[in-house]
């Protein structure tokens, strides 16, 4: 969820009714078995990471649904969860149904952190899930299908960029409701690569490991405006 978009950004969202959070300055993404594309009544809105065979690790705001008309929880039954299919225009991969929902207790809002979900499927997928790690500061890697730039369309294939994990103390000295231990910070500091509008809820990688999920920013790839991801060593007992 990009928090501080300009006005008009904003305007173009709801009339165009596009997914919401894609790769700023990224490339197309070689084939990702564990990288989920999530669907609420057939409509594509947030990213998620393949942890178990049937279990799908998002952010916790895509489990609300946010409009002009106000917010609702999106209900299990609706949900489906895509996975092995880079190009959403293909029938690629496996779909599966969701058969029920756990969103963090404590989460509110993405600034206050416990922005984390999981999804259990109907039926086990036969991809190798990916591993749960600990970031340190270093390069990692974000995939999405979402915007490729504040005021882009989003991307139809899977995308994948690369931006360096910051220090802590970086970090709260960019974002101001930073909070250290269940969040973390990644990109340039003269910007230029980042997730965007359509990535919410997409994985953070540092080698082969999970390590963070797409949670929000001010703007995409704006110079000083690192993205913000939810610290997954901090929520190893995912439900």
């Amino acid at each position: 969820m990009r928090i501080s978009a300009p006005v008009f950004a904003v305007l173009v969202l709801v009339l165009s009714a596009l997914p919401a959070d894609a790769v700023v300055g990224g490339r197309e993404a070689p084939a990702t078995p564990w990288a989920v594309a999530l669907f609420d009544g057939g409509a594509f809105f947030c990213g998620g990471a393949l942890i178990a065979p049937d279990k799908v690790v998002t952010a916790a705001h895509c489990t609300v649904s946010r409009s002009a008309l106000g917010s609702r929880d999106r209900l299990p039954a609706n949900l489906t969860a895509v996975v092995g299919r880079a190009d959403l225009d293909t029938a690629e991969g496996r779909v599966a149904r969701v058969a029920a929902l756990w969103r963090h207790p404590a989460f509110t809002q993405v600034s206050a952190g416990d922005d984390v979900a999981t999804l259990t499927l109907a039926t086990p997928l036969p991809y190798r899930p990916i591993r749960v790690g600990t970031a340190a500061s270093g390069q990692a890697r974000v995939y999405g299908w979402g915007r490729t730039g504040e005021l882009d369309a989003p991307s139809r294939r899977l995308r994948e960029v690369d931006v360096p994990i910051r220090t802590d103390a970086e970090c709260a000295a960019a974002v101001p409701d930073y909070r250290p231990g269940g969040m973390l910070c990644a990109g340039y500091p003269e910007g230029g690569k980042d997730a965007c509008e359509g990535d919410s809820g997409g994985p953070l990688t540092v080698g082969d490991e999970l390590v963070g999920l797409v949670s929000y920013g001010r703007g995409c790839a704006r110079p000083g405006q690192p993205g913000v991801y939810t610290r997954l060593s901090r929520y190893r007992e995912l439900h």
